[in-house]
């Protein structure tokens, strides 16, 4: 049997330019005698729709779009992900479904059973869940149909499942040798490796082939990596699909072999390749062309200037030095060396005149104040304006450039530094942000050495640096790692003694008082269990 898994990168809610993607897919993947081709889960609205779904016309526009495809791709089986009307009466009004498309029409709608609703899912909101296993015949096989979290509850691999009913099992039950799972699986660190072993412990399990067709790209902070692969019953790996890249990936059951051995990439060109797709999607699918950058000569506009340009094209990337009073030379200089590495605009716009005006302006009612963080803050505020003005006037989208460990504890300025239609890199703790410098340095120097090694500062203020209100960086990321994603208290960590009680306790206060700070930031893409997002839900007014 030859199976063709149409990894595809899909735009939410471009339900014609989705359906036109999987037409082109599918006819491609016909001329390598495929007998049947696999589309992701919710292709044709594109994952996650969200609160589109709440638009009858956008659910009009899907169902034609799939009779359409049922026309266009007549010549071979296709099972794709979309939705369809749930009958009248109670629940919700929506299935969330896998469509078998064959010679020409809709011959069957296979409904998704288990529905995640934690983390960065909410799909309880919107659609009813399936109830009954889900298979169909191919010439003698029969061949069972799950759809993305479907695969992830089964009891022998996981310590805690989440539902009742386990739907792999249940089609193992009913004679399925063979079985196909359509995802919409987001990414994150190690996230894929994961999927490997869970469904390789599933095929053995029940003595099951799986096929795994994941979509690829970056949908607002979500990014999906692909990854597509198939194992045999026994739990062999036998081929996977490229990573962050659309692909045809054709599985031909018939080729038998040992399997393949999978080399996880190096964390940092993972999180690189991550970071790109998101970048490049994002700005395109909002209609952006060229993108902003403040560039401080700092390890964090750096990199964010780096993936940009090679998510955009070094032409579509402007790099903005607003040098102060505080500015060092050295930083200046650092920045227009990255941008002539990178090949990339660069503009020095200083604002300390600027800044000059406005100390002038507020110091009748500054009198008896002494200088303290809101001077800081006028400069950071002062770069936004500059940035937004310049957004503003050549419609480039800025990108922000703070990391992870900066949001978390509120080091980083609201409508100042936090200005911007993207947080490249919020997902990103500091520490990591050096690795990652280190690795784009790996073979040249493009982001300069001085930049890297030089201690971080905001440069507001006479001979700052960071450490001056906050831990060394890898004591805050090991704290801020085991608060914000793995959800332990104060208690927990202190019991661990990886940093005294009273830099615990300050850290997570930081987290706790910034919380109105995230709630106003730009979107940022995840690339961590748990990032500052959908998938983050804490109230700010609390105790």
């Amino acid at each position: 049997m030859r199976i063709a898994l149409l990894q595809i990168n899909p735009t939410v809610g471009d339900i014609e330019g989705n359906t036109k993607k999987i037409a082109e897919a599918h006819n491609k993947a016909v001329l390598q005698n495929v007998q049947l081709c696999v589309a992701p889960e919710l292709a044709i609205t594109g994952y996650p729709p969200l609160d589109l779904l709440f638009r009858p016309s956008f659910i009009e526009r899907a169902e034609k779009a799939l009779a359409r495809l049922a026309k266009e791709c007549a010549r071979v089986p296709l099972l794709v992900g979309t939705i369809s009307r749930s009958l009248p009466g109670s629940g919700k009004p929506l299935h969330n479904i896998a469509a078998l498309l064959r010679d020409g029409f809709v011959q069957g709608f296979f409904k998704k059973r288990l529905l995640p609703n934690y983390d960065v899912f909410e799909e309880e909101i919107y659609f009813e869940a399936g109830r009954d296993p889900c298979f169909f015949e191919l010439g003698d096989e029969r061949i069972g149909v799950t759809i993305c979290e479907d695969v992830w509850n089964d009891k022998k691999f996981w310590p805690r499942p989440r539902y009742p009913c386990d739907p792999l099992a249940e089609l193992a039950e009913n004679n399925c040798k063979t079985v196909i799972n359509i995802s919409a699986s987001p990414w994150h660190v190690e996230k894929q490796v994961l999927r490997f072993d869970m469904l390789r412990a599933a095929a053995r399990s029940h003595n099951i082939r799986i096929f795994f067709c994941n979509q690829v790209g970056g949908n607002d902070e979500l990014l999906f990596d692909g990854n597509s692969f198939w194992c045999d019953a026994s739990g062999n790996l036998m081929a996977v699909a490229k990573s962050f890249v659309e692909d045809i990936f054709i599985c031909d059951t018939d080729l038998g072999s040992l399997g393949t051995i999978y080399v996880p990439p190096p964390v940092e060109k993972d999180v690189f390749d991550a970071l790109v797709i998101g970048t490049r999607d994002y700005v395109r699918k909002c209609g952006f062309k060229e993108v902003i950058i403040g560039l401080s000569g700092g390890i964090d506009s750096a990199v964010t200037a780096v993936i940009a340009a090679k998510a955009l094209g070094s032409t579509r990337v402007s790099g903005v030095a607003m040098p102060s009073r505080f500015s060092s030379k050295e930083s200046v200089k650092d920045a227009q060396i990255l941008a002539n590495n990178l090949n990339i605009g660069f503009l020095q716009i200083p604002i300390d005149n600027t800044f000059q005006a406005v100390l002038d302006q507020l110091a009748p009612a500054f009198v008896g104040k002494v200088w303290d963080v809101t001077e800081e803050n006028i400069q950071s505020r002062i770069r936004g304006l500059t940035l937004m003005a310049l957004s503003n006037k050549t419609g480039a989208m800025v990108l922000t450039t703070g990391n992870k460990s900066e949001l978390a504890v509120g080091y980083c300025t609201i409508y100042g530094d936090m200005c911007g239609g993207l947080a490249v890199i919020s997902d990103a703790p500091k520490t990591l942000v050096y690795r990652l410098a280190k690795w784009i340095n790996r073979h040249r120097e493009i982001i300069p050495k001085s930049t890297i090694t030089k201690p971080p500062s905001a440069e507001l203020r006479p001979n700052q640096k960071d450490q001056d209100s906050l831990p060394p960086y890898d004591v805050l990321d090991a704290i801020l790692e085991l608060h914000v994603e793995q959800h332990l208290c104060a208690r927990d960590i202190i019991a661990k003694k990886i940093a005294p009680e009273e830099t615990v306790r300050r850290v997570i206060s930081m987290v706790e008082k910034a919380e109105y700070k995230r709630r106003q930031a730009a979107p940022g893409l995840r690339i961590t269990p748990r990032a500052f997002g959908r998938g983050w839900r804490m109230p700010i007014a609390k105790k």
